[in-house]
């Protein structure tokens, strides 16, 4: 009687530790799924901002090219004529906002 209780209380500790490894291997193998998922997704939404980057740089050149010559033009223009630059600076910062 005391070697069949001791033999059934191996075979359910054997049994649960099977339970016990099967569910613990079974979810590391799905976190691993759900974790190259997630990084597929990252990799797809940065590279679409990636896109998104160069194509806003892109547009924005040619303003910065347009507004540098407006700079430069302006700073001619203090040499040349430095009352009227002083206006049109003027009228650029008071009346345009």
């Amino acid at each position: 009687m005391e070697k069949e209780k001791k033999l059934m209380s191996v075979i359910v500790l054997l049994i649960l530790s099977i339970i016990w490894t099967t569910l613990m291997w079974g979810n590391s193998s799905l976190d691993v799924k759900y974790k190259e998922l997630q990084i597929n997704q990252l990799t797809k939404q940065v590279d679409s901002l990636e896109v998104l980057s160069d194509s806003l740089q892109v547009e924005l050149f040619p303003a910065e090219v347009e507004l540098t010559r407006y700079q430069i033009a302006y700073e001619i223009f203090l040499k040349r004529n430095p009352k009227a630059a002083s206006q049109f600076g003027d009228i650029i910062s008071d009346e345009t906002e």
